[in-house]
């Protein structure tokens, strides 16, 4: 049996999360696609650590990291969003565990009232992997975001309510 764990991320973990962050698996998925330098790492690891309601974690399986997991607008009752990633070389299902773990942390302990995701246009595994986990489709913005090619995507917008994820767990 694994052992999972969220932990607050730490500025000795930032390489790691870089390196991942810019693997050219990870990167494609995301809505800025340039290589990350260090500098600008840290720069970006600053400002999340002034902002209260931002929350930043590296997913450990058996004390391996194994996943990187971001959040904004985390407050008591509140609406809060997620970005996600798996390290590149994450076996299988890992990013549905982070994820459940992810879910159990927001819902229990931080009491938000809602988790939204956006995915980008042609990610369909990031589409199946937030319907797995109870999340409903909630719109489309189309056309929302210009890609580095100049391509004009769609952006699928996925919302999950406290209330939901509770029966989907008792039930």
């Amino acid at each position: 049996m694994s052992t999972d764990r969220l932990r607050p991320l730490r500025a000795e973990d930032l390489p790691l999360v870089r390196a991942w962050r810019n693997h050219p698996a990870v990167r494609q998925h995301m809505f800025t696609t340039h290589e990350i330098t260090a500098e600008e790492h840290a720069q970006w690891f600053q400002r999340q650590q002034a902002d209260a309601t931002r929350r930043l974690y590296l997913f450990e399986r058996d004390g391996r990291p194994q996943g990187f997991m971001h959040l904004s607008g985390v407050q008591l009752g509140g609406v809060c969003e997620w970005g996600f990633y798996a390290a590149p070389d994450a076996p299988r299902g890992t990013g549905r565990a982070m994820g459940a773990a992810t879910l159990a942390e927001l819902f229990t302990v931080e009491q938000v009232h809602k988790i939204c995701g956006q995915v980008l246009q042609g990610n369909a595994a990031s589409m199946r992997f937030h319907e797995t986990l109870g999340f409903r489709p909630e719109g489309v913005l189309h056309q929302q975001h210009c890609s580095t090619d100049g391509r004009h995507l769609d952006v699928h917008c996925y919302g999950l309510l406290a209330a939901d994820w509770r029966a989907s767990q008792t039930g």
